[in-house]
This record gives structure tokens, sequence and C-alpha cells, in this order.
């Protein structure tokens, strides 16, 4: 039933739509700049966490081995690391290639570092990573226990910092976005509520000679959605321009700082966010249709 009245819905919803144009421009344009920081947001909250992941995936735990552990001690030690519940990779660096490490620090400066400290001061370590960045602190506790570890580094108090501030950024970044799509939502169930209050008497004509109400809603429905889509469409230009833009900026400054630039993963969004303009339309129309429509 509905798909025969289709063209009458579609018919209905254009109608509404020009005898308001002003009214729908001005909700065109709020929903695009609505979607359009919605968008924003989104891209900031996927680049932060592509950081934050960036960050959490360097950390590394530094186990010192004793100077007294000999050669088969300390390989029988890398074997009690590797089985360590949440252990991701273990690499072995010797006293020498510390040393070595150390020597490159001084390049620039012509500096022989092993003629300055004759015998070589520095332990046998090794170099780990945890499978999940989150259990940095409980793997190095852990390894801290073995015998023949000396000292575990891993970046102590700045770590619990770092997990705290992305814990926090994400929060943040999912409250904003929440926010933003009631906003739209809001904005859009305000302009149906005011169409159907300008066709009011043309509505309660339909009603009563036996117009259902299902009826009477899809062009309200049909309005919701193509004002939602029109705004999420031209906010997804602008933003898919303004990226782009920022990518091939960062690119010619030769900056640090690293976007995400996976044209997959960004039409993706782009797309989710015009079919996320069409949805907030549904709800918007939904909101204003059961509240108001009482006729």
């Amino acid at each position: 039933m509905i798909v025969k009245n289709l063209g009458y819905f579609g018919r209905e919803a254009r109608l509404s739509l020009s005898r308001n144009s002003l009214l729908s421009f001005a909700t065109v344009s709020t929903v695009a700049i609505c979607i359009f920081i919605l968008g924003v947001a989104v891209l900031m909250t996927i680049n932060a966490t592509y950081f934050m992941d960036r960050l959490e995936s360097d950390l590394e735990i530094v186990v010192y081995v004793d100077k007294e552990f000999s050669e088969d001690d300390t390989a029988q030690l890398e074997e009690d690391i590797k089985e360590i519940k949440g252990v991701g990779t273990v690499a072995f660096v010797s006293r020498d290639e510390a040393m070595e490490r150390l020597q490159k620090k001084f390049k620039s400066k012509e500096y022989n570092l092993s003629k300055t400290v004759g015998k070589n001061p520095l332990p046998d370590s090794y170099e780990v990573k945890a499978s999940d960045p989150q259990q940095v602190v409980a793997v190095a506790e852990k390894i801290s226990k073995l015998p023949g570890v000396s000292k575990v580094n891993y970046g102590q108090g700045v770590v619990e910092k770092l997990f705290k501030v992305t814990h926090g950024v994400r929060i943040v970044s999912m409250a904003l976005i929440v926010l933003l799509a009631l906003g739209a939502v809001f904005l859009i169930a305000t302009t149906i509520r005011l169409a159907i209050f300008a066709r009011r008497k043309e509505i309660y004509l339909m009603k009563l000679i036996g117009a259902a109400d299902w009826f009477v809603r899809w062009p309200f429905f049909m309005e919701g959605i193509v004002l939602g889509t029109l705004g999420a469409l031209v906010a997804v230009l602008l933003l898919g321009f303004g990226y782009n833009s920022l990518l091939g900026n960062l690119d010619t400054a030769n900056f640090f700082i690293s976007l995400v630039n996976e044209q997959t993963l960004l039409l993706e969004i782009y797309g989710a966010l015009v079919v996320s303009g069409a949805v907030l339309g549904v709800l918007g129309t939904t909101i204003s249709v059961n509240r108001f429509l009482d006729v």
C-alpha cells in the first residue's frame, strides 16, 4: 500500500519544501553545519585514537640483566620472560650493542665513548613489548620479580598518565558526537513541526475523510529524509575538501604529525555521515509527528 502511494508522498513532500523554501533552506544549512561539526569531531576522534594507539604501541619495557648472570642464565631469563602472560615480543640487546647505540648519540661530536669509559659498564638487557599496551604495567611488575633482573624501566608514572589522557580524550570525543547528533535531531524536528502546523487544516480534512495516520505521516518522513540528506551531502563535500587540503598541506610542510589517510576509511566515514543525516531526518520527523500530529 505504501509503495503504491510513493508518488503522492513525494509530491506532497516536494510541495511542503517549496512552500516553506526559506525555512527548508535554513534547515538544510543548519543541518549541514551540525553534520560538518559532527564530521570534524569524528575525524578528530579517529585521528586522536590513531595517534594514541601509535603512542601505546611504542610503549616498551626495558629489562636490565644482573651483571653477574652468565650467558646461560641470561638465555634462561629470556625464556622466563616469554612465558609471562601478556608478553608480545622479546628482543635481546647485548652490552656491546647498547654501547654502540649510545655512541651513535655522540657521532656528530666526534666523541669516542669507549676510550672515555674504558671497560663497558652497561648491562645486557631485553626490550619487551606487551601484546596489549594496557598490560604494560602488569607485565613489568611480573618481570621485575624474576631472578636476575636488576631493574625494569617502562616510563613509570608517564605510562599511567598516558592511559588516563587517552581514556579521557575518547570519552570527551564520544560525548561531543552524541551532543551534536542530538542537536541535529532537534533542528529537523523543529522544521517538521512548523510544516505540520502550516498544513494543520489540510491534515484535519484528510483525517475527516478517513485518511489513515500512516498516510498523513509519510510525506513528512520523506521531507525529513530529504532535509537531513541534503544537509549531510553539503557537509560531506565541505569536509572532504577541507580534510584533503589539510593532508596536502601537512605533506608539503613535512610535519611530524601523521593523520589518517586511508581513502577507504575516509569514504566509509563520509558515507556514514550521509546515512546519519537521513537517519537524523527520520528521527526528527518521528519526534514531531508523534508529539504534534494530534488531529
